[in-house]
């Protein structure tokens, strides 16, 4: 093992170092290490919402009444659900920091070039709101894009002097904000632009450029083994690039895969043959395990085998939200977004499941999934006790394995990494 993970990282190691000192990369993970405790917290209290457990749901609707969760997800609304206006404050101050820039009116100023891009909606009576949808993992590409160039136009302009500079008796504060008026003036200018370029479209908005363009190829995609392999891959790419890949696959494949499920349901109620191996209960309980691509492995590997700091307090923080599959402290925290080495496993892990699982079905070692309708919180052992029988407990206790296996040595080397930077102060 340590022979491997010399290879890995002698052959991954400067490709690591490079791209960590590549300032657009650098700034885009410092703003995921912004939104990373506010996502811990809010998963912390979705988790409060979905815990699997009848009595405890029965305690909270009896004590706190039917509508007792919405008292919960205000924390994860307020939290994971707009995560891209903390990304974008995060990676706008981290690139303001390299280039020696007044860090707070680059913020604001990249804060005002992604909500331009933002559609304003209302309803019958004439209340207008932004989107909150927009402000989640569905907007992450739209909000880093809109943070990179805001800081970049506002560069430009600084540095071509096209400021109004304030003696110097004024107080420093002042003087900035009076320093940022043009070149946020340019900014807003530009990107009400290209927002109105957009509105002559069929897009719209930059927001549905972005969805449409990848759930367009997702519509034409069925349910079979090649294309259960070209959706995973599809959605591992989009949570490369901080899109939320899970949601805009599912948007368009949940009424596919529910009918599935809902077919093999009627069947296990005859005592009939099940016939649809691909199904919602086959995505959720035997690919993402842990969460999306099947992380598990990796939090089992932070919570009992890292060494440096950084990633042992990711484990305790992540380790038991993936156990109920929820994973985006770890996808945000390591962070495996644009993260090359991380972004392998990722990759790897959920078509070596997803093949292996339809593999064991197809040749009846392990029983097609009843379609028992489960929440998504339901952990691995459980879901494949009650959906598979015991060979579905026993086959994902391999499967989790597996992913250990499949995310550890890749692990190391962004442990050994941090565990140095530590060492060195």
């Amino acid at each position: 093992m340590d022979k491997f993970l010399n290879t890995v990282e002698s052959k991954l190691g400067p490709l690591a170092q490079k791209l960590d000192r590549n300032r657009y990369l650098t700034a885009i993970k410092d703003g995921f290490f912004v939104a990373m405790p506010l996502l811990i917290i809010g998963s912390a209290f979705l988790l409060l919402t979905q815990l699997p457990i009848k009595p405890y749901l029965a305690f909270m609707e009896n004590t706190l009444g039917k509508d007792w969760m919405s008292y919960f997800l205000v924390v994860n609304t307020m939290t994971m659900n707009i995560m891209t206006l903390f990304v974008v404050l995060g990676i706008a101050r981290s690139l303001a920091k390299h280039y020696k820039m007044d860090s707070v009116s680059s913020q604001a100023i990249a804060l005002l070039a992604f909500l331009i891009l933002t559609p304003v909606m209302s309803d019958a009576n004439g209340a207008e709101g932004l989107p909150i949808a927009n402000f989640g993992a569905a907007g992450l590409f739209v909000g880093m894009i809109s943070a990179v160039l805001a800081v970049e136009l506002t560069r430009g302009v600084v540095s071509k002097g096209w400021v109004i500079k304030m003696p110097e008796a004024v107080p420093s504060n002042v003087a900035n904000s009076f320093s940022a008026l043009i070149p946020g003036f340019i900014v807003a200018i530009i990107f009400n632009l290209v927002r109105i370029i957009f509105l002559t479209t069929s897009f719209e908005t930059a927001h549905n450029f972005v969805f449409e363009l990848l759930q367009k190829p997702l519509l034409s995609l069925g349910s079979s083994l090649p294309a259960l392999i070209i959706l995973l891959l599809f959605e591992a790419a989009l949570w490369a690039f901080g899109i939320h890949g899970s949601n805009i696959m599912l948007a368009v494949m949940t009424p596919i895969w529910t009918a599935l499920a809902v077919e093999n349901a009627e069947a296990f109620a005859r005592g009939d043959v099940l016939p649809n191996i691909v199904n919602m209960q086959f995505y959720s309980n035997y690919i993402k395990l842990g969460g999306a691509s099947g992380t598990i492995g990796l939090a089992i590997a932070c919570m009992f085998f890292a060494k440096s700091s950084q990633y042992k307090m990711l484990g305790k923080l992540s380790f038991a939200p993936s156990i109920f599959n929820i994973n985006e402290p770890l996808i945000f925290g390591v962070p495996i977004v644009l993260n090359p080495i991380m972004l392998i496993p990722f990759i790897l892990c959920p078509l070596v499941l997803g093949v292996l699982s339809y593999v064991v079905m197809a040749l009846g070692i392990v029983p097609i999934t009843n379609g028992l309708q489960l929440p998504w919180t339901m952990p691995p052992i459980f879901s494949g006790f009650i959906l598979s029988g015991w060979r579905g407990a026993v086959f994902q206790i391999v499967e989790i394995f597996i992913s250990f296996l499949i995310f550890f040595p890749f692990f190391k080397v962004e442990d050994r990494k941090a565990l140095a930077i530590e060492k060195e102060g």
